[in-house]
């Protein structure tokens, strides 16, 4: 049985793998193969990599449920999601602060950070819980929709991938960076400007 975890980036979704990991499966998180081969609409190297693998979460595997479904018709799908779509971005545009532009929220979501497009951003999060959950309603034992913040744990997770449910806390994975981290990263990357510009004026 193939697992994969096809909930947006900033839902959960490396607590998941954390779980799923927990149950012994052979996980994969970020496929940054699979991501490239997806960009290029080849999906015979991306089915290739699914071989090697029991479970699955973060990108490309929200992008490519559907292909994913037909070629692995055994597989079950987990779509994990936010209290909120607020909350969801919310937690993107804080991410965003700590990381900075990334090539992956670009090609994603049309723009490398989030901020002054939040409009598009809830629109895309709606839209993607629409289309998986319209993809599965004549297969509602494939899917399980899993929001960590309104209680979903392991009694349900355990339930439907068919496991006794584990007496030990939910693994909640890559919690939220703290305000104070965020707070030194954008200092390092004023500093780093500074430098630069300082520079620029000496040579001159």
């Amino acid at each position: 049985m193939k697992v994969f975890g096809i909930g947006l980036n900033r839902t959960g979704t490396t607590t998941l793998g954390a779980c799923l990991k927990y149950f012994g499966f052979n996980h994969i998180s970020l496929d940054r193969i699979s991501f490239e081969n997806y960009k290029k609409q080849e999906f015979d190297p991306i089915f290739d990599r699914i071989e090697e693998f029991d479970s699955f979460e973060d990108w490309p595997w929200p992008l490519i449920y559907k292909e994913v479904d037909k070629f692995f018709p055994d597989s079950k799908f987990i779509l994990t999601i936010r209290k909120t779509p607020e909350a969801w971005f919310e937690s993107l545009c804080r991410h965003a602060d700590y990381t900075g532009p990334t090539d992956y929220r670009k090609y994603i979501y049309g723009y490398p950070m989030p901020h002054d497009r939040k409009q598009h951003h809830l629109d895309y999060y709606q839209k993607h819980i629409k289309d998986v959950t319209d993809y599965f309603k004549n297969k509602p034992e494939k899917l399980l929709t899993m929001c960590w913040e309104n209680g979903d744990g392991w009694e349900k997770l355990s339930s439907f991938l068919g496991f006794e449910c584990p007496d030990i806390p939910l693994p909640h994975e890559n919690k939220q960076r703290s305000k104070i981290e965020v707070i030194k990263n954008r200092l390092k990357k004023k500093l780093s400007s500074f430098i630069e510009m300082f520079n620029t004026f000496s040579i001159s």
